[in-house]
């Protein structure tokens, strides 16, 4: 699937399909000094770690979570992949392709007698950090929330709102209708860096016309290790996604692990006349 039309897909087989798309460089207030800055970094950062991201595997392994009444599971499943992102830049049109190879089929846990409901498939939450791309960022406004401790890390909080009438991140496909959706959150992001440790976002209102209660995602990220060699960036090691309808409540969440770089090398030979 492509990611940048879109760039995170959520379906569920009865219900809904959602589309991000990546926004276009920041828009802050311009007396924000420091706020500026570091959108500034962290754009660099994200600009060099597209590059680096699609150089890299890992396991992915995905459990979805269908839910009952008082928030009891339903229904589980769980599966692993091998995943990996590919990018390409056509026509200078960014375009990341997510890619997996199921290791093990999904493993269905059944808790109760109705299994009609479909498990909610989603996919591309973990590339939403291109919300900081200098190419896409326009269309949302940022502002600073001071800083937060996370997990022993002194962070900047940014908050972040899709600007209405601008393209947007979001779009929910019902019945071959799209319908844009104003995404809003908050990423936790190292000041010196630029570089992104956590980001929540989510739509919670405007939607239960279209079929939906709420949207929320949870995404972490952490440094990774490549043999002896630590790298630059950090990445994502785990997306949550909940959604929300007026009768039924889905939960997933993909764990990302084992990275690996590798590199593709082609040859090109002549034949002799």
């Amino acid at each position: 699937m492509r990611f940048f039309r879109p760039a995170m897909y959520l379906l569920t087989a009865s219900l809904l399909a959602v589309a991000i798309v990546p926004p276009a460089s920041s828009s802050a207030r311009p007396d924000d000094k420091p706020l500026n800055e570091l959108l500034g970094r962290t754009a660099e950062q994200m600009t060099k770690f597209v590059d680096q991201f699609s150089e890299v595997k890992c396991t992915e392994h995905v459990m979805q979570e269908r839910f009952g009444k008082n928030d009891k599971v339903e229904r589980r499943a769980d599966a692993t992949y091998d995943y990996l992102v590919i990018l390409s830049n056509a026509g200078g049109e960014l375009s990341l392709d997510e890619s997996r190879l199921e290791v093990q089929a999904p493993n269905k846990v059944k808790k109760s007698k109705d299994q009609s409901m479909p498990m909610m498939i989603s996919n591309g939450f973990a590339t939403l950090f291109l919300i900081f791309h200098p190419y896409y960022a326009e269309s949302f406004s940022f502002s600073s929330l001071g800083e937060e401790v996370l997990e022993g890390r002194r962070l900047a909080k940014v908050h972040f709102v899709h600007i209405r009438n601008t393209r947007s991140v979001a779009v929910l496909a019902v019945k071959g209708k799209e319908y844009p959706l104003d995404l809003s959150g908050t990423a936790w992001i190292e000041p010196e860096t630029g570089r992104i440790a956590r980001l929540e976002a989510g739509v919670t209102s405007d939607v239960e016309d279209i079929g939906m209660k709420a949207l929320h995602s949870d995404i972490r990220f952490a440094p990774v290790r490549f043999g002896n060699k630590a790298s630059d960036y950090w990445y994502p090691v785990q997306a949550s996604v909940e959604v929300e309808t007026p009768r039924q409540h889905w939960r997933n969440t993909h764990n990302f692990s084992d990275y690996k770089q590798f590199s593709v090398s082609t040859e090109q030979q002549v034949a002799k006349q």
